[in-house]
């Protein structure tokens, strides 16, 4: 049998490639950046050449390193499921699913039962663990995320898309009544969707509007309760408003703009082979995803 490269040199190289950031594949695989240093080049010195390009702190797969990740990236995910089914009891299902905060509580929580009378077997454990995409490459079975895109490499599939709208306590209704308002008043953003008033003030014909100050929260819950409070005008998506129980909540103004940020689904295209992580899409999409297509189809139109 041919000698082979640590697992874990392995294992790093393909976090690197696939989240693009030193930093990032270290924190996924909860080791320190030096270490995941070592390992890459465990793997560079073993395969006789550089795999990354490298300048400052970023990195890029070069051409050798492209063509290796395209060999050997389905077999590793095959390893690691293959590594899971024989670990786990024949009779079991369980999987991990990644998915945001705010999401899990307006969405996922209240529907889960009907998926556990469907399937009384199937366990899910909830991460709501930032990064939801780079979970993938830390044990995550599949992944929720509300992004402007997925990486080709992913099986993705469009779960909802929505409109960005302006929330705020009923309160400033007094005294934020036009969009130029904004001027007087902070706003509210999550940190992982910046451009949401970007695309609303670009929408309403007001590139140049800029508001008293920009909060950021890394929470959507917490940019709610921080709009309930009369703290500033979140900007959201409408859903994120529809689904809210918390009457102090209203949107300021009609308007309202197409956001740059939809929901995915998206997992390893390997992970689609394990009975739970199909069972869960196929489930998923029953719930949530038909007005989703609905919308892209009437786009199309």
């Amino acid at each position: 049998m041919r000698k082979l490269p640590p697992v874990g040199s392995i294992q790093a190289f393909v976090a690197v490639a696939r989240l693009g950031s030193l930093k990032a594949a270290a924190d996924a695989l909860s080791l320190s950046s030096p270490a995941l240093t070592r390992r890459i080049q465990s793997l560079e010195q073993f395969v006789g050449a550089p795999l990354f390009d490298r300048q400052h702190n970023m990195v890029e797969l070069n051409t050798r390193g492209t063509a290796f990740l395209a060999e050997i990236e389905p077999h590793v995910d095959a390893l690691s499921l293959a590594v899971e089914r024989v670990s786990t009891p024949p009779n079991s299902m369980r999987l991990r699913i990644a998915v945001p905060s705010l999401f899990a509580s307006q969405r996922l929580m209240p529907a889960l039962p009907a998926l556990r009378a469907r399937h009384p077997n199937l366990g899910i454990d909830v991460d709501t663990s930032p990064n939801r995409i780079s979970l993938l490459s830390e044990g995550a079975d599949a992944a929720i995320a509300i992004s402007e895109r997925i990486d080709d490499r992913l099986y993705s599939r469009l779960l909802e898309t929505g409109r960005v709208a302006a929330i705020g306590s009923r309160k400033l209704l007094e005294t934020v009544r036009q969009p130029a308002d904004l001027r007087e008043v902070p706003i509210l953003l999550h940190r992982q969707m910046p451009e949401l008033f970007n695309a609303w003030r670009k929408a309403i014909c007001m590139p140049g509007l800029e508001p008293a100050d920009i909060n950021y929260f890394d929470a959507g819950q917490l940019i709610l309760d921080a709009a309930a409070g009369g703290l500033g005008v979140a900007f959201m998506l409408d859903s994120h408003l529809a689904c809210s129980v918390d009457e102090r909540l209203v949107q300021l103004f009609e308007e309202t703009a197409e956001s740059p940020y939809v929901y995915w689904f998206a997992c390893v295209p390997a992970a689609l082979e394990r009975r739970p992580v199909r069972i869960f899409h196929d489930w998923l999409f029953d719930h949530f995803g038909e007005a989703a297509e609905a919308e892209l189809r009437a786009a199309a139109e």
